[in-house]
């Protein structure tokens, strides 16, 4: 009775948290709304400026730069959504050429890296006839009557920026370019991606997804009881109103599922509300891919590929005091964030479930930001750790030769960084991040314009010529 009863109270809190965070996001955003000619105007005349290009193989015309691609995190949102808000806090208006597409927030990994695709190329979002039968959903989905860089191909490649789950869509989404995984396109292959960025990636899960409600035992199912089943309720009768101004203004993503009043009736929601069908039935979206286990068979067929670049920012908000590990700062850390930071480092594996690894050990993963462990962002350790090095200060590596370095990296070797800071630095509130959140932009905008070519890159309008 007293389990239950602490698990009710850890319910109530972690719900009200979340409750408060959502309000959060939601003024943020009214706020925005009103807000964007006066923030255009300031991000124009003050720091957010495009880098320049000079220099760079002789051209001065922005449309001739591939775009930099941005791409967000797990209850994420691209350009357009949520009154105009920005994810990434206004970083796009560092460049004259960047895209910000809006991705399902809440799908699985691999359906937001076939809709990142068709964003680019263009046509109508195909999920693959097997995966779709298997999961219970559409096989089609949007239809983009352009793609924003229909040029995109391995001598046109672009620079992608993840947070978060982002980075772990582009890297799935690398792969299926390798494997051919499109149909109608069959001459792609891994050097479509130049290079990869990742702000607090989520390469290895992360424990909060146990925290939050995920099974520990198998990573892939629910608690009866937890923050997620809430979040599923929630989600479920959202699809099923299918109010259009609401899903215009922010959409979680599932309209492949057909959860539409409109098409599955009273009794279909009923059924879907029972867990017998929809996303969370079939385990097609996205926690069962953040928890370790989940990584772990994700990983399992991704690969570093050798004519990438990759860099990696890892924040951490936690440090050893008398040999445990606790919070680092109390005010520099989002109140939405701190309570999590310290569940986070104290985690520890229930003793009567199969670690989700050999060699498992719990310290390893108290370091965290809130939301992801730091030994999750630096690099793909699970099941196979891939080639990697840190990164204290750009000093610390020596320039290799023109044409194939990147600035200071190498391909095929994933660079890394330790930043103090919290799961939320890099996005929704430039002010708090102050000139942290300039320094890293600027550098990742540069390093993409100015440094990261594996060869002389031909340009769209030189294709013709």
């Amino acid at each position: 009775v007293v389990g239950t009863a602490l698990q009710l109270l850890e319910l109530f809190v972690s719900s009200l948290v979340h409750l408060v965070y959502g309000f959060y996001i939601f003024s943020t955003a009214l706020a925005g709304d009103l807000s964007q000619a006066l923030n255009e105007i300031r991000f124009k005349s003050n720091v957010i400026a495009p880098v320049k290009e000079e220099g760079l193989i002789g051209s001065t015309n922005s449309d001739d730069l591939p775009p930099i691609v941005l791409v967000h995190g797990i209850f994420g949102f691209g350009k357009g959504r949520l009154g105009g808000l920005s994810y990434f806090a206004g970083a796009e208006k560092k460049d004259e050429r960047v895209l910000v597409p809006d991705l399902g927030s809440l799908t699985s990994i691999y359906d937001r890296a076939r809709e990142l695709f068709y964003y680019l190329k263009g046509g109508q979002v195909d999920y693959g006839e097997e995966h779709s039968k298997a999961c219970g959903h559409s096989q089609f989905g949007r239809i983009y009557e352009q793609g924003h860089y229909p040029e995109w191909d391995e001598d046109h490649p672009l620079h992608f920026v993840g947070h978060s789950a982002g980075a772990q869509v582009v890297r799935v989404l690398q792969q299926m370019l390798a494997d051919k995984a499109f149909r109608g396109y069959e001459g792609t292959s891994e050097n479509w991606v130049l290079s990869l960025t990742s702000l607090s990636g989520a390469f290895n899960g992360t424990t909060r997804a146990y925290f939050d409600g995920m099974q520990p035992e198998d990573g892939r199912t629910m608690k009866p009881v937890c923050l997620l089943q809430l979040l599923r309720l929630g989600v479920i009768v959202f699809d099923w109103l299918d109010i259009s101004w609401l899903k215009a203004y922010y959409n979680f993503g599932f309209d492949h599922f057909n959860m539409s009043w409109k098409k599955m009736g009273v009794w279909g929601l009923a059924d879907c509300l029972m867990g017998n069908t929809g996303p969370f039935a079939s385990g097609d979206w996205i926690l069962p891919d953040l928890t370790i286990q989940g990584s772990i068979r994700l990983n399992s067929h991704l690969h570093t590929f050798p004519e990438t670049f990759y860099f990696s920012y890892a924040t951490k908000r936690t440090t050893r005091i008398a040999g445990f590990t606790v919070p680092s700062s109390i005010l520099r850390t989002h109140p939405l964030l701190f309570i999590r930071v310290f569940q986070m480092s104290q985690w520890t594996h229930p003793p009567d479930a199969t670690p989700p690894y050999k060699g498992y050990r719990d310290e390893d993963w108290w370091d965290n930001d809130g939301a992801l462990n730091t030994i999750s962002m630096t690099h793909p350790r699970l099941p196979v750790e891939h080639p990697s090095q840190l990164v204290v200060r750009d000093s610390d590596c020596q320039p290799l030769q023109p044409g194939i370095c990147f600035s200071f990296l190498i391909p095929n070797c994933r660079y890394y960084k330790i930043v103090e800071g919290d799961h939320i630095l890099f996005i929704i509130n430039r002010e708090r991040a102050g000139v942290q959140f300039d320094m890293i932009y600027d550098s990742i905008f540069q390093r993409c314009r100015k440094h990261v070519f594996r060869k002389t890159p031909m340009l769209p309008n030189q294709a013709h010529q």
